[in-house]
């Protein structure tokens, strides 16, 4: 009789309370020993599970709005990243999804209650329903949010995010295209509205810079620096250094060589004048092997130098002007005329060559940059006999002073480690 006196608690909190207990009374025990099939019904099982106890969550994060009013809170997402200790962005999101399940999307919602849609689908899923037309014809609405729930089943949020842009297509061809160029459209302006570029100093030589932009962009940014990397290579090519190379570094270098190869001339005219920039350096730096040079920038400052290994370098393929000073800081040679390789000699150079010149390198001699045998610092002379074609990769290694380099009989470049 007592025990019929006292309070049962409402059945959802029942609910969280016997799957604490349930989860608890496994918490020390070992999958390793489940046999591999049903270690896949167990992550297929677990991941139903989580989506019916997300959608849960959410019906009553949707109904907390009189909880959140009476804590003063601004909003149910706001109230609920306090208790919860969530990100208050995440919260919010949360509270807008379990909005819009709650008071539309009830197939969606379903779905997860039946463990078929997760919560990362589910976002999706809304997004692409709630970017359709709003004079959609209801029915229409309806199939297309019913396909894109038994879509859940084959496809992740990925692939559901494609298929959902285009859903339009299957329950409504006829308006599909129109509403598509529509979206494009405010897509690719609100990429322009948040395209940013910010870049930092953080010392040792190196700059952080975060750029924001559309992703045509970010696809001929990447086609771009693959010109910089190294291609495919032979079946039978020999190995090197540059193969262990992570990926991201190589693009980040290929970042460097691409602003290297630049055509000023091309550029706006900046300050009366084609963009350029220019490096100072003494004679006597220049022919030296650890010395340094100033660059003479409007983004940097008058400290920022450069070694004279890397002057010598850049002065043989990039559009930076090295100004040699005399003594006493006169101009000795404001660049030179025929500094640079001319795109006749560089065919010439391509058609000798065939491919980089470093021993067992096959790098394409489109790849590749022409170097000066003699460094230009030195006298050398800009004509094909004094030429050469080595990748982006050896000629770094050409101006590297921790190596060196002799030219073989067969033509080939062989490099060492100085001791």
């Amino acid at each position: 009789m007592v025990a019929q006196l006292m309070p049962q608690p409402h059945p959802i909190l029942a609910c969280a309370d016997q799957v604490l207990v349930t989860v608890e009374g496994v918490r020390d025990v070992q999958p390793v020993y489940l046999p591999p099939a049903d270690k896949q019904i167990a992550l297929v099982e677990l991941g139903r599970a989580a989506a019916a106890l997300e959608e849960l969550r959410l019906r009553v994060l949707a109904s907390a709005g009189d909880v959140a009013e009476a804590a003063g809170a601004r909003d149910v997402g706001s109230w609920a990243a306090v208790i919860t200790r969530a990100e208050p962005a995440t919260a919010r999101a949360d509270a807008r999804l379990a909005e819009s399940l709650d008071r539309r999307w009830t197939r969606v919602a379903a779905g997860m209650a039946d463990g078929r849609v997760a919560q990362a689908q589910a976002r999706v899923v809304v997004a692409a329903l709630e970017a359709l037309p709003s004079d959609l014809d209801p029915d229409l609405l309806a199939d297309a949010e019913t396909r894109l729930v038994d879509w859940c089943a084959e496809f992740n949020p990925t692939e559901l995010r494609r298929l959902g842009r285009r859903i339009l297509e299957v329950v409504a061809p006829e308006i599909a295209e129109a509403h598509e160029a529509k979206l494009l459209e405010q897509e690719e302006l609100r990429a322009r509205e948040k395209t940013s570029l910010k870049s930092r100093l953080i010392g040792d030589g190196m700059a952080r810079t975060t750029i924001v932009h559309p992703e045509l962009d970010r696809t001929r940014l990447l086609t771009y620096l693959d010109a910089f990397t190294s291609p495919r290579k032979h079946d039978d090519a020999l190995t090197g250094e540059e193969d262990r190379i992570p990926h991201h570094r190589k693009l980040g270098q290929a970042f460097g060589a691409l602003l290297e190869h630049l055509d000023p001339a091309k550029l706006p005219v900046h300050g009366g004048d084609a963009t350029t920039v220019m490096v100072t350096i003494t004679l006597e730096s220049l022919m030296a092997d650890l010395a340094t040079g100033g660059v003479i920038d409007g983004n940097l400052s008058a400290g920022d130098n450069l070694s004279a290994t890397q002057v010598r370098r850049l002065a043989c393929t990039a559009q930076i002007i090295p100004v040699v000073l005399g003594g006493k800081g006169e101009i000795l040679d404001l660049g030179r005329a025929r500094r640079r390789y001319s795109p006749a000699q560089r065919k010439a150079m391509r058609l000798r060559d065939k491919e980089c010149r470093a021993e067992g390198c096959t790098i394409p001699a489109t790849w590749c940059e022409a170097h000066h045998l003699k460094p230009w610092s030195k006298g050398g002379k800009t004509d094909l006999d004094d030429g050469i074609l080595a990748c982006s990769w050896h000629h770094h290694r050409l101006h590297d002073p921790r190596y060196g380099h002799q030219l073989l009989p067969n033509g080939a470049l062989r490099f060492h480690r100085r001791p």
